[in-house]
This record gives structure tokens, sequence and C-alpha cells, in this order.
């Protein structure tokens, strides 16, 4: 639970830090507080359903990228029309940076997955010449 709320955390940040640069682009000269809780409540709701997600094994990795990146895009869909973000923010811009969001986390979760399976290799051989 505790990589789940530091993911949520991470992805928040991003996606203040993305919407601020956008608004940078487009002039607008101010972010309400309110968009960043709803951010804020976006990932809550995201990392929830990723989390009950993983609970359940797909053997399969693209059927398992597809689910992920369809809960992805359903929460950001949800929210943008609940909170109706579509009047700065164009859908397929919201559908991108999820994705975009997605992919760099993998990328960060395999090379922390392989940098710790180095370290378990390391110490295993060590404690094979040990032995």
């Amino acid at each position: 639970m505790k990589k789940t709320i530091m993911n949520m955390m991470f992805t928040t940040g991003t996606s203040i830090i993305g919407l601020t640069l956008y608004f940078l682009i487009i002039q607008e000269e101010r972010i309400l507080i309110k968009t960043i809780l709803q951010l804020f409540g976006a990932n809550i709701l995201l990392h929830l359903a990723l989390y009950l997600r993983y609970k359940f094994e797909i053997r399969n990795s693209i059927l398992e990228n597809i689910l992920d990146n369809s809960i992805i895009i359903a929460v950001l869909l949800s929210f943008g029309f609940i909170f109706d973000w579509f009047v700065k923010v164009p859908v397929w811009l919201l559908v991108v940076s999820g994705i975009g969001q997605y992919i760099i986390t993998s990328i960060i979760t395999v090379s922390k997955i392989k940098k710790d399976t180095e370290i378990t290799n390391r110490l295993l051989n060590k404690l094979n010449e040990e032995n």
C-alpha cells in the first residue's frame, strides 16, 4: 500500500506540473485550487482501481496493459466530464498525458525491479562463494 501512496503522490505531482506547462502554453493565468484537488481525487481513484486490478493476475502482458490504460482513460474521462475539464483541456491531451504517465511509471518500475534483481543476485553469488 505504501508503494501505491507513493505512486499516487508522484502522478499527482506530475499531473500538476503537466497542467501548469499546458496552461503556460495557452497563456492561462491561473490554476484553481479546486482543480488541483480534483486532480488529486482522480489520482486517488486511479491508483485504487489499479491497486485492485493488480490483485488479479493477468498472464497476458498485452491484455494487462490494455486493461491498465482503459482504467486510466475511464477515470480521466469521467473526472473530465464531471468537472468540465474539457473546457480548457482537450480530450485527446488528457488521454495522451494519462498514457504517457503510465509509460513513465512503468519504465521507473521496471528499472527498480531490475536494480533490485541485480542486488539480490550479487548477494546470492556472495552467499554461494562463502559456502
